[in-house]
């Protein structure tokens, strides 16, 4: 199956995923059979190992054409990622053969370590190291794909303040899934929390650490990456579509579907420009992409259901999907930074 093939499939069902709250288990194997599983996973694990900048812009695609699934996808890349950066060369070699052919599903679990329950004294996750194994404790609040994953990646923090990362096999005693959010949007990712008791991890399963602060190592798209941006673009794309599908048919329209369709476009342009590993100016970071994206969402989502009227308000009308869905971005990894931009943008007097 080829790339654009995959995204007509994808954008056909992608209704149907919100509506029913399922998990896309045809998209991932159709993705499979497309080589997007590969796309993070080096060529001798048998991935393609694309780069950044391709990677950013087929996330920005298959967002566009169905963002529950292409959150999914990101969530188990990141699990890839950590286990690709890791030391570990015999568990890379047992689990990214697996993972490229869609035999297995890995997600990650480190919310806890990122942006998720900074305040609280106690770690979410306690680990005891011993020479063989290490013990979890806790509970990971916010974990994609638990019910389906095989492995989740995920970490804890020892009373002396190291941290580990693990491949976390989701057989093991201890380990409770419970029952999947009811979510505003992207319901259909079965996204949850996992809690652990007294779970015992072999040692051969240890991706980093012990070390302060794992999640400095390695890579796998942090909070606020532009992994995240990229998924943003994307809806906003398919929001700007539908605008101009609709001014096609009304010419009041036309002008603010201009508007948009030229803040996207700029937005896009910073957006690879950084993605290709360059940064223009100081204004142009990260994070002020991620604000400016998460931004646009928000209006050209609101802007795609003013213009399609009565009929994008009715439950399951794709205007009525994207607004809701633009409401992810404002919770999704998005560090205090962006919060506070958006906060600020919206208490803004006229």
């Amino acid at each position: 199956m080829n790339f654009e093939t995959l995204l007509e499939r994808l954008t056909k069902k992608a209704g149907d995923v919100d509506a029913q709250s399922a998990w896309p288990t045809q998209q991932l194997d159709d993705m499979a059979q497309a080589d997007v599983l590969g796309w993070v996973i080096p060529k001798e694990f048998g991935g393609t190992d694309i780069s950044a900048a391709e990677l950013s812009e087929g996330y920005e695609k298959l967002a566009t054409a169905c963002l529950a699934t292409t959150f999914v996808l990101t969530q188990r890349n990141g699990a890839c990622q950590r286990i690709v950066t890791s030391q570990n060369e015999s568990l890379k070699a047992e689990l990214l053969p697996k993972l490229v052919s869609g035999e297995i599903f890995a997600t990650v679990g480190i919310s806890h370590l990122t942006t998720s329950r900074q305040h609280l004294k106690k770690p979410a996750v306690e680990v005891e190291l011993h020479d063989d194994s290490v013990t979890m404790n806790g509970l990971m609040p916010w974990v994609t794909g638990a019910e389906f994953a095989d492995y989740i990646v995920t970490g804890g923090t020892a009373s002396n303040g190291e941290q580990v990362l693990v491949a976390l096999p989701t057989k093991s005693a201890g380990v409770q899934v419970n029952p999947p959010a009811k979510l505003m949007a992207l319901t259909g990712s079965y996204t949850t929390s996992v809690v652990l008791e007294n779970v015992s991890v072999s040692r051969s399963h240890l991706l980093a650490g012990p070390i302060e602060n794992v999640m400095s190592q390695g890579t796998g798209g942090g909070a606020g990456s532009l992994t995240t941006s990229a998924l943003a673009i994307g809806l906003c794309q398919r929001a700007l579509n539908m605008l101009q599908q609709e001014s096609q048919r009304r010419d009041n329209l036309q002008t603010p579907a201009s508007q948009f369709a030229d803040i996207l476009s700029k937005l896009r342009s910073d957006f690879y420009l950084l993605a290709n590993g360059q940064e223009p100016n100081n204004t142009v970071n990260p994070q002020s992409i991620r604000q400016r994206a998460n931004s646009l969402a928000l209006r050209i989502t609101q802007a795609a259901l003013a213009a399609t009227k009565g009929a994008g308000f009715l439950q399951g009308h794709p205007a009525e999907l994207a607004v809701r869905e633009a409401m992810f971005f404002l919770v999704w990894s998005c560090p205090q930074p962006v919060v506070d931009g958006v906060l600020a943008e919206l208490a803004c007097s006229d």
